[in-house]
């Protein structure tokens, strides 16, 4: 990236961020998910770069890792600012939960196996390798979701949201207890390490929201996302799972109203509240707006699209994909899910895939092909859109009633009731 003039970098950065807004409208008119669309630009981007003679360097590499890690942040917040909590959702969160745990269990396992038969001889490796492939992308699921039914719309967000938790969870753990021979062993220590994340993330959420309310300047918001980002970095460098504070936190914000009661509504100011929940929805969606476009667009940079060419990893590849798709219709189906479609087809890999792999440890990397990486984040999004396409026919093949159709049936009702008390007055002699 050196010798490029300041201005015109702004200025295709600028022109990438108003190329990533179009491709939203397209996406809403279209049904094809805008991240696809931002790695095919990314694609493309990469192969001028390379007729310009500019190789893609390792700068591109941690410029992606650092997107991923703060995009990552936004969107988990983002979803937790939309979530609210209540008794009547209980079912949903709970089936969501039990279907995001269920699915990357089977998922994991079932491609750890074809890894290890087809690609990784170890099967640790394996495991480790499989367990980004068998996270659910948030990043993906919740910009896409907007033009399901509501009920499909919230089970999608808690699902996709708690898939992100879990495989980070279970990937670090994995990598974290490498060295641990027993199995019941790792098992505490996983218990003990969210045991421990949880205390303190409900703690640090309910602290923050109290002082959120009672910062009285205009600059905050930014400032409370760069304490969630140093809480966040602070937590994995104990080996944590710091993404349970981003969540607890989001929905200590935007169920406050669960905080206040009893002697604690003096500790809690609702309308300054409401008003901060407010601001934060919308700076959190414009930010993670950003930081998506630039994480997806130098995903495509990072891709040589000539890898695809390796036909052992599109074998690979669609192995994966076909396992994904069948462990997800035995998850909807062992959790009760009723709209098995289009939810069987929403199944996206994205942004927690390619940080989970970029994040294996030096010792226990392996030859493991890139196009593998690209072929079942594409071709997932491309069945993710099918779904969400098939879904938007059905909904209009619904027939609707017009106003002519209701005064024509406003009339046959007359003509009916009419007929009806000129029978009835003949059996009146009774």
């Amino acid at each position: 990236m050196e010798g490029i003039n300041v201005y015109l970098l702004v200025i295709y950065a600028s022109l990438v961020i108003v190329i990533s807004y179009f491709f939203n409208i397209i996406s809403k008119k279209t049904g094809v998910p805008s991240v696809l669309m931002l790695i095919l630009l990314g694609i493309g981007i990469h192969e001028i770069l390379i007729w310009k003679g500019m190789p893609i360097d390792k700068s591109w590499f941690s410029m992606l890792e650092l997107l991923g890690i703060v995009g990552l942040i936004l969107i988990v917040l983002e979803a937790a600012l939309e979530l609210k909590l209540s008794r009547e959702k209980k079912g949903v969160i709970l089936q969501s939960i039990s279907s995001a745990l269920l699915g990357l269990l089977l998922t994991t396992a079932a491609i750890a196996a074809l890894l290890h038969y087809t690609l990784i001889p170890d099967w640790f490796q394996a495991v480790l390798y499989a367990t980004p492939l068998g996270v659910m992308s948030s990043a993906i699921v919740i910009p896409s979701v907007g033009g399901l039914s509501k009920s499909n719309q919230e089970f999608m967000i808690y699902e996709s949201t708690f898939s992100d938790i879990f495989g980070i969870v279970l990937f670090f753990s994995i990598t974290g207890n490498a060295e641990v021979s027993s199995a019941w062993s790792i098992v505490k220590n996983v218990a003990a390490n969210i045991g421990l994340t949880v205390v303190l993330a409900v703690v640090l959420a309910v602290v923050l929201v109290w002082l959120l309310q009672k910062i009285t300047t205009k600059v905050k918001l930014f400032l409370l996302i760069a304490i969630l980002l140093i809480l966040y970095s602070a937590g994995k460098l104990m080996h944590l799972s710091p993404l349970f504070i981003i969540l607890f936190f989001g929905l200590a914000l935007s169920n406050y109203k669960l905080l206040a009661v009893g002697k604690a509504r003096k500790l809690f100011n609702e309308q300054a509240l409401h008003r901060v929940l407010e601001e934060m929805h919308t700076i959190t969606l414009e930010t993670a707006f950003v930081v998506r476009t630039f994480f997806f667009v130098v995903l495509g940079i990072t891709f040589d699209i000539r890898e695809l060419l390796d036909m052992q990893a599109l074998y690979i590849s669609l192995g994966v994909l076909a396992l994904i798709y069948l462990t997800r219709l035995v998850t909807l189906k062992v959790s009760m899910v009723k709209s098995l479609f289009p939810l069987v087809w929403l199944a996206p890999r994205g942004l927690i895939t390619i940080m989970l792999v970029i994040s294996v440890p030096a010792q226990y990397r392996t030859e493991f092909p890139d196009s593998i990486l690209l072929y079942v984040i594409l071709i997932s999004c491309l069945i993710m859109m099918g779904g969400l396409m098939s879904s938007k026919r059905d909904e209009e093949d619904v027939p609707t009633l017009t106003l002519k159709d209701i005064e024509t049936l406003d009339k046959e009702l007359e003509s009916f009731l009419a007929q009806h008390n000129c029978q009835e007055k003949p059996g009146n002699k009774a």
